[in-house]
């Protein structure tokens, strides 16, 4: 992996404050309701920087009023992470979502005007479009091998990436696309922090808005009132070589799934009856007869279209369950439906599946893949990534194929950033932060919230036990210091670590107590 390091730093890094003062301030926020206590707004922010009067890009804006304006302590902005998940609508949706990673607490809501900004090329801000309806139906249709990494041989691959990039800087300027990066989008961050007449912000941010946040802080860090960072990545590795990046995003994932096969064997056919006492070995079968001849599914109205259910899907929704515990039960009912000659439970659930580390046909991938793009440093040369996919199907069995080649697009990416800030994002001068982590996350390893809380200035780690990706809302002990920390700027020891309910493969999960 190449490694970030001081004297690494583009022209951004090196003039950041510079950049952003030559700005002028924006206009205050001109809202209008959008919804039950929520406003919407748009900030018209620079394209570039460098260019504070050149192209101007809006960003959609919405704010969650604080339910007790008499408590109120300012602004908290959020980001729900992807990269390429709208904020405002995960905001809008927020009341609907409690007891799921990223919900905010009563209290919070209370004390708090919640901010969500759509960066730049996501959601309503401009959202990247790189694929016709017709090439995402297509996409959508094609058959992956889970045995072959990538999912279809190299050359089919290569084509794809050809189609996906060429798409891209056809539907958008090439200048468009570089200014994606995550320096621009804490930027424009700094942009809505002063159209709302705030001196500094509370933040929040999940997975990739653990990149955004200590951006943010270390480019302005005298605005940082309190930070929380939950599902933290590894912001050294997110701006170097992405290969070794995406190989820990497939081991942890099939840690997750290895997790799940183990507490299934461990339960008892009793209790979890699928593979009669072997687990593994059921399901390698399971996905090898189902790539072989494919479950049809009947339309359902209002449920599903109908289709079929070959292996790969099956892989990518069991893939996708697998990653939280509190799915497990559902996971395991699934799997026994289609083992027993029925397939719609797991269809429907690989139909849901939008979020993805890896290549899914939606329309978030193109956003996703762009702001990747703008930040990794992707080598060019198909060497590289044939070595990458070797090591990555070695190390993950079954989901290291569907890992594998997952950086093409960004190997022939036809808009680099070339003055990116790179180097190590320490959010220097800013109050401590509180660094989140779950032992067994599917996206973001562990080991990378410990490398985060070194690399930041001043931070402290909490570690959720237990199978998930993200932590504040879903578990009590973590919810009781999330709130301590954005409320009152108090933490727990560094080191702490929270409990949670023992995983279950058959039978629903709550929240823990802590």
């Amino acid at each position: 992996m190449t490694g970030c390091s001081p004297g690494a730093s583009g022209t951004r890094g090196a003039s950041a404050g510079a950049t952003s003062a030559s700005v002028p301030s924006p206009d205050p926020l001109a809202w209008s309701s959008c919804g039950k206590n929520l406003e919407c707004a748009t900030i018209e922010v620079p394209q570039e920087y460098t260019e504070p009067e050149g192209a101007q890009i809006p960003l959609a804006v919405m704010r969650h009023r604080a339910t007790d304006p008499d408590q109120r302590i300012g602004s908290l902005l959020f980001n729900p992470g992807g990269p390429g998940v709208s904020a405002t609508e995960t905001l809008r949706n927020l009341p609907k979502t409690a007891g799921t990673p990223g919900a905010f607490s009563a209290e919070v809501l209370a004390r708090f005007d919640v901010i969500a900004m759509d960066p730049r090329g996501v959601g309503q801000s401009r959202a990247v479009r790189c694929l016709t309806d017709k090439q995402r139906a297509d996409a959508a249709g094609t058959a992956f091998d889970p045995a072959v990494p990538g999912g279809k041989a190299l050359p089919r691959l290569l084509a794809d990436a050809a189609a996906f990039t060429d798409g891209c800087a056809e539907h958008q300027s090439k200048k468009f696309l570089a200014g994606l990066s995550t320096d621009n989008v804490a930027r424009d961050i700094d942009q809505v922090r002063s159209a709302l007449g705030e001196d500094k912000i509370t933040y929040y941010g999940l997975s990739y808005g653990t990149v955004v946040g200590p951006m943010y802080a270390t480019l302005f860090p005298h605005r940082v009132r309190q930070m929380v960072l939950d599902a933290p990545v590894d912001t050294d590795k997110w701006f170097g070589n992405p290969l070794p990046f995406l190989n820990d995003v497939a081991v942890a994932s099939e840690r997750t799934l290895n997790a799940w096969f183990e507490t299934c064997r461990a339960e008892g056919t009793a209790v979890c009856p699928f593979g009669a006492g072997d687990p593994q070995a059921a399901f390698d079968t399971l996905i090898d007869t189902l790539e072989a001849k494919p479950l049809r599914i009947a339309p359902v109205e209002g449920v599903t279209p109908g289709g079929e259910l070959d292996g790969a899907m099956a892989l990518e929704a069991t893939r996708a369950l697998a990653g939280d515990q509190h799915t497990w039960p559902l996971l395991t009912s699934a799997l026994l439906a289609a083992q027993d000659g029925n397939g719609a439970p797991l269809y429907t659930l690989w139909s849901s599946v939008t979020v993805s580390p890896f290549p899914v046909p939606t329309a978030m991938f193109e956003a996703h893949t762009a702001v990747r793009c703008a930040d990794w440093q992707t080598p060019a040369g198909i060497a590289a990534h044939k070595a990458a996919a070797t090591k990555v199907v070695t190390e993950a069995k079954r989901i290291g194929p569907r890992a594998a080649y997952s950086a093409l697009n960004c190997a022939r990416w036809p808009a680099p950033d070339k003055d990116r800030v790179t180097k190590p994002l320490t959010g220097a001068g800013t109050p401590t932060a509180l660094v989140v982590a779950g032992r067994l996350d599917p996206v973001t390893p562990h080991h990378w919230a410990e490398n985060m809380t070194r690399t930041l200035d001043s931070a402290v780690l909490l570690t959720r036990e237990g199978v998930g990706h993200g932590s504040y809302g879903t578990n009590a002990c973590v919810d009781k210091a999330v709130d301590a920390a954005l409320i009152h700027g108090t933490h727990p020891a560094d080191g702490t670590v929270c409990k949670t309910d023992t995983p279950a493969t058959t039978h629903p999960l709550v929240p823990a107590n802590g």
